[in-house]
């Protein structure tokens, strides 16, 4: 028995020995993938059938006299850096997600890939599509980070390399003070948050070959404020060229700050610091710096100070879709969506908030429209009382309120690309949640699991039973099949044409999926009355 019992101690010791060694043999490098970058070697790890790099820096730290500059690359290392863990996200007012760290020094992205470890490390010569997804949160909050996006599940079912990305938000990102300061060094800060974009999409470029991706098939898709993001870029000259397909999922930009308004706010934002001058606001500790974000919009004279991108006449020198989409992104097969209940989503998961009577819609539909739609709600509720019969005073609440804040942004994107000869794909998700018995229906960020796949993850509101599955699989396929080529095409979906303004095809994700011609029409047509105000701008 003792010889035995040595035997094995023994044999156990030499197992861990030889699981030590570094990356010398197919186990070991299937455990722990190195591969080399431009700035230097990484370690990841495998999950599965997929290699994962967490915490891949992208660019230098952005804190110090760097603050409100252009991003710049990162010095190389000699040495290899481990990329096991999510890098720090965005300052921000929010928590951000469990265990996540907030740092100005947040340039950060990470990658899933199926690619297969061998001598050159993981590029197999795969060229695999590259799916590259922006977070939302209004450019104030948010991270690459969150469980909603891990990338896995998405690689694996598409045979596709997945990239989700850190940058600078809020005042880190969008404080322009160009006009408040004769200071060079502060000539892009209205935009640095998208010129970190950029060079995360240099980064994929330069980089995501010897991932097994391919650097001609980069898609973005981001969801509300990363869908913002996206469309922006899309009218930004630096960023032509960097991305080749592009979805915007319930986040649209239409117009962009002005360099005027922009201008008050940052005055505002510095006010409530009580800070007159740029060194002083660079010393300025970076959590305290977040509470200038208190300040009341000066523009829309409610709540907390708006950021985001502005009319510099540098990174942006016009918005990205008024008086037309930019020519810049005209080359870019686009896809562009909506959900049929988006503002239900706003409201925390909480029943008890559904307006119960008439009077209370009156009173609340202004709060929802905040500008974008100056109209009078007592004709609103009077067109859906006629419309839809049916309808309860909760159910005309947000059948306006998404008409009027959410999807009217997204029908003026798949016009102007229809009006220049390069349609969208568009989409409306009707498929409800199950949370709750479905009485939420298709709110917003209902199509992020679907299209990642993560229904498992922690806070989703896909559910995971058999429906969800089986609508989660065929979104997937279809922003797979467009990554791959630039149409949705070739799933189990019916034929998904592209929109064009005499029948505005929209592709209706549910159930039973299906093509309508200008669903919602009667609403599309209703609020064509009144002219929309991107918020913020």
């Amino acid at each position: 028995m003792e010889t035995t019992r040595r035997t094995l101690v023994t044999g156990a010791a030499a197992l861990a020995a030889y699981a030590a060694l570094p990356s010398a043999g197919f186990t070991a490098e299937k455990r722990s993938p190195v591969v080399t970058t431009t700035n230097g070697k990484v370690r990841g790890s495998v999950d599965g059938e997929v290699s994962v790099f967490k915490g891949l820096r992208y660019g230098a730290d952005t804190g110090g006299a760097r603050r409100f500059m252009p991003p710049v690359r990162p010095q190389p290392w000699t040495d290899v850096k481990d990329a096991l863990a999510y890098g720090p996200a965005s300052m921000q007012t929010g928590k951000g997600e469990e265990g996540e760290t907030l740092s100005e020094d947040c340039l950060f992205l990470n990658v899933w890939t199926p690619a297969k470890a061998g001598k050159n490390g993981l590029a197999d010569g795969g060229r695999r599509p590259v799916m590259f997804y922006i977070h939302g949160g209004a450019y104030n909050g948010g991270s690459g980070g969150s469980p909603w996006y891990e990338g896995t599940k998405l690689a694996k079912r598409g045979d596709v390399v997945v990239v989700t990305v850190n940058h600078r938000l809020n005042a880190f990102g969008y404080l322009y003070l160009a006009r408040l300061f004769n200071d060079a060094s502060v000539a892009d800060s209205g935009n640095v948050g998208q010129l970190d974009l950029v060079l995360a999409l240099q980064w994929v470029r330069d980089n995501i070959a010897a991932f097994g991706g391919d650097p001609d098939r980069v898609m973005l898709f981001g969801q509300s404020g990363g869908g913002a993001k996206i469309a922006t870029l899309l009218g930004m000259p630096a960023a032509k060229g960097l991305f080749h397909r592009a979805a915007t999922m319930s986040g649209q930009q239409v117009t962009v700050g002005g360099p005027f308004n922009a201008t008050r706010r940052a005055k505002a934002f510095l006010d409530k610091l009580g800070i007159k001058d740029l060194a002083a606001l660079r010393a300025l500790p970076a959590q305290d710096m977040l509470a200038g974000l208190k300040a009341v919009d000066p523009i829309a004279a409610s709540g907390g100070v708006y950021m985001g991108p502005v009319l510099d006449e540098r990174g942006l020198t016009r918005h990205p879709f008024f008086p037309d989409a930019a020519p810049e992104g005209l080359s870019v097969p686009m896809m562009c969506g909506n959900t049929h209940d988006e503002t239900k989503g706003f409201i925390g998961w909480d029943a008890k908030a559904f307006p119960q009577t008439w009077e209370e819609v009156i009173a609340r539909l202004p709060g929802q429209f905040n500008a974008r739609i100056d109209i009078d709600p007592e004709t609103v509720v009077a067109f859906y009382c006629q419309t839809y019969p049916a309808y309860s005073p909760a159910d005309v609440y947000f059948a306006a309120s998404t008409a009027g804040r959410s999807w009217k942004a997204a029908i003026i994107q798949a016009e102007e690309r229809a009006r220049a000869g390069a349609p969208a794909y568009v989409y409306q998700v009707n498929w409800k949640s199950p949370v709750q018995g479905g009485i939420f229906g298709a709110p917003h960020t209902i199509d992020i699991g679907l299209v990642f796949g993560t229904l498992d993850a922690k806070g989703s509101i896909v559910g995971t039973g058999p429906e969800s599955v089986a609508m989660s699989n065929t979104m997937s396929d279809a922003f797979i099949a467009f990554a791959r080529a630039g149409d949705p095409n070739g799933g189990n979906l019916p034929r998904w044409e592209p929109y064009a303004l005499d029948r505005r095809q929209t592709m209706v994700f549910d159930n039973a999926s299906r093509m309508e011609d200008d669903p919602r029409g009667a609403e599309r047509r209703f609020f064509n009355r009144v002219p929309f105000t991107q918020f913020g701008t």
